[in-house]
């Protein structure tokens, strides 16, 4: 897929659609291309066809013109950054639905942040045009090959290219992420992602892969993550990828993805209806491999590790069982109450092993507790953290890129729900599910910042449009993108 900005003459790119993003009053831009069509455009608004609302569409054919056909998409009430990427994705999809195999993407009509705007625009994009290859009767692929950006004043090509790369790398970050996610849990094991960190990171000069197996993990002492593992025929790994775009002498950013890559809650099974959605249990870790991915791509200055402790979730004979106590990597006992509570398990172990890498700071994304879709349903990320400034980077991090999160508290009186009588801790707590699973592992996390993400609502959809979504990779690349000073 190729993108480009270019500031040439509107009417005399040759292309097979041209996007116009336009509210009921048409801007200088949109009347020149509306006088350019007799005032077709105006019509359409007229005539009821366009309104110009929010993501309102219109397709009409131009035979006579440089393009042949005319995109519209509404912009009217686009007073936040939320409506307006809701304006961009509405067309960039329906750009993937013509035969068109050229575009191009008239670009002022919504903000004046140009390598804002064209960073969403190449992301939406890339996006728009993924599809799960999974059938025996695979879907025709999208037959756009090229978006151009047009910029109303040359000086604004330098900034649109500039977005165009980012958003691009961000958009193909997010398929990977996706692409991973929705394969079976047949198919996409702990070893499948072992493999596939090596296969990604391969002949990559900025990157290093290494796999620790549970025969590592043993020698580490993580005997809460290889509790969870327990009960599966598949072993447990660990897999650690370290993006070096910065000076050796730079702290690295870490990033702690889970990827139970099936959970069936062990021995405190789950309810069979909607259990096959469990395979998205590794939706954290999924999106450490999208954020290299576009680490790769952008090629970013600066330093990332990326941890995914990867395993499944089984009952077995030899399972962990609830009541049992096992010792985490930090030393610390844990009671385990309820094994479908292990996410916490193998992120404590994670977490810990982190530290080793000096961190400027740690994030941990996982699909951690129901609780957070209680709390906050499906458009929002539950964040916690103990460190306001970091939690404040990300929050920002998150608007700005359309990939929100919404901040819990983490107050002692949480915390005191994990006490034991036989472990140092349990692994849950009573009440707010959300919040003292984040105490849990906040209790790994004392040396360093962090944040935890939690990712339940947003990871992926359920119902018809059922799939992985690939967030938080846009919050993760904004925070990294701010971090490197772009």
């Amino acid at each position: 897929m190729e993108f480009k900005a270019s500031a040439a003459n509107l009417l005399n790119i040759k292309v097979d659609s041209l996007i116009l993003l336009t509210g009921s009053q048409l801007h200088n831009t949109a009347k020149l291309i509306d006088d350019s069509l007799n005032g077709a455009i105006q019509a359409l608004i007229k005539s009821g066809d366009f309104s110009g609302k929010l993501a309102s569409s219109c397709i009409f054919h131009t035979p006579d013109g440089a393009s042949k056909r005319i995109i519209l998409i509404g912009t009217d009430g686009t007073s936040t950054t939320q409506k307006m990427i809701k304006a961009i994705e509405s067309a960039a999809l329906l750009l993937n639905k013509t035969p068109s195999a050229k575009a191009l993407w008239v670009g002022d009509s919504l903000s004046d942040d140009i390598e804002w705007q064209a960073s969403i625009m190449a992301r939406s994009v890339q996006t728009s045009r993924y599809k799960y290859n999974g059938s025996s009767k695979p879907s025709k692929p999208s037959k756009l090959k090229s978006v151009t950006y047009w910029c109303a004043k040359k000086p604004q090509i330098s900034a649109a290219t500039k977005g165009l790369v980012y958003g691009s790398a961000v958009g193909t970050g997010m398929n990977t992420a996706r692409g991973l996610a929705d394969l079976p849990a047949n198919i996409c094991t702990p070893n499948f992602l072992a493999s596939h960190a090596k296969k990604l990171t391969k002949g990559q000069a900025k990157v290093t892969t290494s796999i620790l197996k549970e025969a590592d993990m043993k020698a580490l002492g993580m005997g809460s993550l290889l509790s969870v593992s327990a009960g599966s025929v598949e072993p447990g790994n660990l897999i650690v990828m370290s993006y070096q775009g910065a000076a050796k002498t730079t702290k690295p950013v870490v990033l702690v993805g889970k990827a139970v890559t099936f959970d069936t809650g062990g021995i405190s099974l789950k309810a069979g209806r909607g259990m096959d959605e469990m395979k998205f249990d590794m939706c954290g870790g999924a999106s450490v491999f999208g954020v290299i991915n576009a680490l790769i791509e952008t090629q970013l200055p600066v330093n990332v590790v990326g941890i995914v402790p990867a395993v499944e979730n089984m009952p077995a004979g030899n399972a962990t069982k609830p009541g049992d106590v096992v010792t985490s990597m930090s030393g610390q006992t844990i009671e385990v109450l309820n094994t479908d509570a292990e996410g916490r398990l193998i992120l404590c172990d994670a977490l810990t092993y982190a530290a080793r890498f000096k961190p400027d700071t740690v994030i941990d994304i996982a699909t951690l507790t129901g609780a957070v879709i209680g709390a906050l349903g499906k458009l929002t990320a539950g964040l916690l953290s103990n460190d306001d400034e970091l939690a404040d980077q990300l929050l920002s991090g998150g608007t700005l890129s359309g990939d929100r999160a919404w901040r819990l508290p983490l107050w002692e009186e949480y915390d005191k729900q994990l006490k034991s009588n036989f472990a140092d801790m349990a692994n849950i707590g009573g009440e707010a599910g959300t919040i003292t699973a984040a105490c849990f592992l906040s209790r790994f996390t004392k040396d360093y910042k962090w944040a935890h993400l939690d990712i339940a609502g947003t990871a992926w959809h359920s119902g018809s449009a059922k799939g992985a979504t690939g967030r938080p990779v846009p919050m993760l690349m904004q925070y990294l993108c701010t971090k490197a000073g772009h």
